[in-house]
């Protein structure tokens, strides 16, 4: 099969599944992918098989090998020629050339002429080799901190339009004498409304580019859309605005007394954290955590309480992860928030105490991936969907640092 061949079928099986969906005929749709899938699956076979042929034809001129003595004493083999017919689509993917670079590693021995360019002006002693093609199919990418924080709060997966009941009172239970009673209490409840907000990420790839590389970039998409979604996620829990996305810890107004402020003047001391820690109700200490970046962690770092123990510790386990705590608290780090400054600009959150379990996370649309092709330009888009939404259904737990201007 050509790739021309190719290209034609796939682009009828990918029509007749696009139809199939538009028409509501799921089944024919399930089908037609599948045909897709197994045509991709038929054409890669196709063409390694080839490829590894094309490595292999007339390939049988060496030199003597009797002279040529590697320095562990096993022979080297020597390429006379560049091999003749047919060439696979990329030259440092064949086996000539894994065999050669392996012998270049091992042996210190001169890649063959075949393998270089004759045009460059680039000495050998200038560059090593070219690592082989299969060897550096990676995609390099910036690293971001993610998965953090959606792990630990509540998730849910109910209807939009889903009524969560909350009271801010509770009934007072009184001492009475025997033949006696009570008043009754009535017990008002408010509630807190769930929506729909659409997350979506979409990912096109030429299709030129689809076509060379379909199985390494496949085998990335699905890392790339999870941590996309993901950071997505984690960031509207820290600072959505509630609006258009779900809405965020930092968004809520803390309850009264629970709002530690340090004005201009003022700097982070040992103070600053016992104040947090007394505006924490007792029935909510147990398990609330900190959340700060991990530059405003570090200033706590090396501070001393007046016993002269240290307020931030850093732990490392087994596993090598480090276990940071303040006053004995865990702490989670996050990039979706300020960092502490002495001197800020606007009135800015930097850290707070919070019981993740107390946000809830609302799932009404579970991640869903559609492939399509854009007609305008050939490229090949992958699109992931989902219905979220996320509030916090019971800010007693939270108490934020804030350093003002004024």
């Amino acid at each position: 099969m050509t790739k021309e061949e190719y290209l034609a079928q796939r682009k009828t099986l990918v029509e007749n599944a696009q139809t199939a969906i538009t028409s509501g005929k799921l089944e024919d749709a399930a089908k037609a992918t599948q045909a897709v899938k197994d045509l991709d699956q038929k054409f890669e076979k196709e063409a390694t098989a080839q490829a590894n042929l094309d490595a292999l034809k007339d390939n049988n001129q060496f030199k003597d090998l009797s002279g040529a003595v590697a320095s562990t004493g096993a022979p080297v083999a020597t390429f006379t020629g560049k091999p003749q017919g047919a060439k696979p689509a990329d030259m440092f993917d064949s086996v000539e050339y894994h065999k050669a670079f392996m012998n270049y590693v091992l042996n210190g021995t001169k890649i063959p002429e075949q393998f270089q360019n004759a045009s460059t002006s680039t000495k050998t002693p200038d560059v090593g080799s070219v690592i082989p093609t299969t060897i550096m199919q990676k995609i390099v990418e910036k690293m971001e901190s993610t998965g953090m924080i959606l792990p630990l709060v509540t998730k849910t997966s109910y209807q939009g339009g889903l009524n969560i009941p909350t009271s801010t009172v509770k009934p007072v239970a009184t001492w009475v004498s025997e033949g006696s009673t009570s008043d009754k209490q009535k017990k008002p409840t408010g509630v807190i409304t769930f929506s729909y907000f659409k997350l979506r990420c979409a990912i096109s790839v030429s299709l030129e580019t689809s076509v060379v590389t379909m199985g390494f970039f496949e085998t990335t998409f699905a890392n790339n859309v999870s941590e996309a979604m993901t950071k997505a996620q984690e960031q509207s829990i820290i600072s959505g605005d509630g609006t258009t996305q779900p809405k965020g810890v930092l968004t809520e107004t803390p309850a009264d007394g629970q709002l530690i402020t340090l004005a201009a003047k003022d700097t982070l001391t040992y103070k600053t954290l016992i104040d947090a820690e007394s505006a924490l109700p007792l029935a909510y200490e147990s398990n609330a955590v900190w959340c700060m970046t991990k530059k405003t962690f570090m200033q706590f770092v090396g501070m001393t309480d007046n016993n002269k123990q240290p307020i931030a510790r850093v732990n490392y386990g087994i596993n090598g992860k480090p276990d940071r705590t303040l006053l004995g608290r865990s702490v989670v780090l996050t990039d979706y928030m300020s960092s502490y400054a002495d001197t800020v600009q606007a009135d800015t959150l930097f850290a707070f105490l919070f019981n993740f379990e107390d946000y809830v996370l609302n799932t009404n649309y579970a991640v869903t991936v559609k492939r399509y092709e854009d007609n305008d330009t050939e490229d090949q888009v992958t699109k992931a969907i989902m219905l979220v939404d996320g509030k916090v259904v019971d800010k007693n737990s939270l108490v934020v640092l804030k350093k003002t201007v004024a």
